[in-house]
């Protein structure tokens, strides 16, 4: 306070908007490195169904999955085809069809087109579901990419039946074309030396025995494999905006990128500047921005089929997009900063999400919406006890300017309902707590009422995303009490990953909600046989899996 202010000025402070970021800030130009930020899609192989036999798939690599303590019996013109080399290495338990065990043969039968086969263990038939085969394919385009193959065959095995006793082949032929597109991506795109995987230019899902065991229409067929296409594709495309720089991907240019990826799938964009962000009173992105040197801007969009009713429900999906994120005056430790360049997976999973349900026709209105800022320490950064005021009028202390995701999360949650959104979802790599709780294999699910945090959970199986439900008390909500305004941003270590779905809960004005922590999930630590060490494209197909099913649960 200056010398001589009176109670009026005082009062004035806290009445009137003041502006806290400076007026004359421009996005920067990224560091013009030569790099095509959609390497793994523009680079996409051609995926086709091959309804036949065997020997008459136009590869020149045969992927086939084999069940646990399978005969050779069901794959009889394999074995004589290879010599033999089949029953032998399963008779002498070489090749046991554990999950993904792994037996390379050469085709020696100069009548079938492929000239190798790779067998995969699928592990025991009973329990092969969709999960299992998205996997499966996965592991196995790897292994076809190492092999450095051209023409590469992957043969359906529909495990498991679902609960009313059916096998979902066109399920499965979805799982398996996701799987397969999976496999493309390729991390090293700033490598001077070709020491990456070979790419595939032609993918083939092979039908066997098409009459006796796969009953649907080919048009069935032919709609799960577009889907399966596109929704790997996107998954990889938002793994490809996670793994870009900081240096590059600046909240500018992640703005740019990301109205370029969702156009292209036919969704609406629209970019909200600095200036319009100030108009909205977005005090909580404002505050976490007014460390960098970058503004920030706010990714808005919309995908409304003309074919849906007034009154319909519409599903508003909010992603934390922090390009890069230092702590703040709450800096973080030098080691492991490196990975904070995707602290924007979330936004990244919401944008690529809009793109595939666009894509695909989603029967309901969906609105996106994803803040993008820095987290820097600069002159004019927040600091610990300042205190900031959000777009819908709640103040917030600031404890600690590390937890600044769910700051700017707090504002968009606002505005996905002010431009809309009756049911909400949000994704973030959001809390350490999380890893702490579930590790680094399953994401952290959270929300109310139930029925709508089933149905995202639901939409997570369907994808194949691991999520796991952790408690909203409202006990929790003490740890959120502040002295001087309506709350903190964060509850201190005890039960974090909770306090802060408790915080973002205030922010979803009643509506149904849920929220994805993906901090443990959004990046692979260790290569697993079905994913490479680096960023997992986590949510992307859950988000859009939930929008597809839209008319089931509107």
């Amino acid at each position: 306070m200056t010398k001589g202010a009176s109670c009026t000025d005082l009062i004035l402070l806290r009445e009137v908007p003041v502006r806290i970021v400076p007026a004359g800030r421009r996005c920067g130009n990224p560091s013009s490195l030569d790099n095509s930020p959609m390497g793994s899609a523009s680079n996409a192989a051609s995926v086709t169904l091959f309804p036949g036999p065997l020997s008459a798939a136009d590869v020149d690599l045969l992927i086939v999955p084999w069940f646990e303590n399978e005969a050779p019996a069901r794959f009889e013109s394999l074995d004589r085809a290879t010599g033999g080399e089949v029953s032998r290495a399963v008779s002498t338990h070489e090749f046991a069809g554990r999950s993904f065990d792994v037996f390379v043969t050469p085709i020696v039968d100069r009548s079938w087109k492929a000239r190798r086969v790779v067998l995969v263990g699928a592990g025991p038939a009973a329990v092969f579901g969709r999960n299992d085969a998205r996997r499966l394919a996965t592991a196995a385009g790897i292994a076809a990419r190492q092999r450095r193959a051209d023409r590469v065959g992957c043969v359906l095995r529909p495990g498991a039946p679902d609960p009313s006793g059916d096998v979902d082949v066109a399920g499965f032929v979805q799982a398996v074309t996701e799987g397969l597109t999976l496999a493309e991506f390729n991390a090293a795109s700033y490598k001077t030396s070709d020491d990456s995987l070979g790419q595939i230019p032609q993918l083939t899902v092979v039908l066997t025995d098409v009459d006796d065991i796969y009953p649907d229409s080919r048009a069935r067929l032919d709609a799960a494999l577009f889907r399966g296409r596109c929704l790997g594709e996107s998954s990889n495309l938002a793994r490809e905006l996670a793994n870009e720089p900081g240096n590059t991907l600046t909240p500018c240019e992640f703005a740019r990128r990301a109205e370029q990826l969702a156009t292209e799938g036919g969704a609406k964009v629209e970019i909200l500047d600095e200036r319009q962000i100030e108009a909205l009173g977005m005090g909580l992105l404002l505050g976490v921005a007014r460390g960098s040197a970058e503004p920030p801007r706010v990714v808005v969009l919309r995908h409304d089929p003309a074919d849906v009713p007034p009154g319909t429900p519409v599903l508003g999906l909010v992603g934390k997009g922090i390009t890069f994120d230092t702590g703040g005056i709450s800096i973080k430790p030098a080691e492991g900063m490196e990975r904070m360049k995707d602290d924007m997976a979330g936004g990244a999973a919401v944008v690529c999400a809009m793109r595939a349900l666009a894509r695909l026709g989603a029967p309901i209105r969906v609105v996106g919406v994803v803040p993008a800022t820095e987290n820097m320490p600069g002159g004019r950064a927040i600091k610990p006890g300042d205190i900031l005021r959000s777009a819908e009028g709640k103040t917030v202390e600031v404890i600690n300017t590390d937890a600044e995701g769910r700051l700017i999360l707090g504002d968009g949650l606002w505005y996905a309902r002010k431009i809309g959104a009756t049911h909400l979802v949000d994704v973030a790599t959001l809390t350490g707590s999380v890893v702490v709780a579930l590790g680094k294999i399953t994401t952290g699910l959270f929300g109310t009422p139930d029925g709508w945090v089933d149905e995202v959970a639901r939409a997570a199986d369907r994808a194949g995303d691991r999520v796991w439900r952790l408690p909203l008390f409202d006990e929790y909500r003490e740890q959120l009490k502040s002295e001087i305004a309506d709350m903190t941003n964060t509850g201190g270590r005890p039960a974090g990953s909770i306090t802060a779905a408790m915080f973002l809960k205030e922010f979803s004005g009643g509506l149904p909600w849920a929220h994805l922590d993906i901090a443990g999930t959004a990046w692979a630590e260790e290569a697993r046989p079905y994913l490479p060490k680096g960023q997992s494209g986590v949510a992307v197909r859950t988000l859009a899996e939930l929008a597809l099913a839209g008319s089931s649960w509107k």
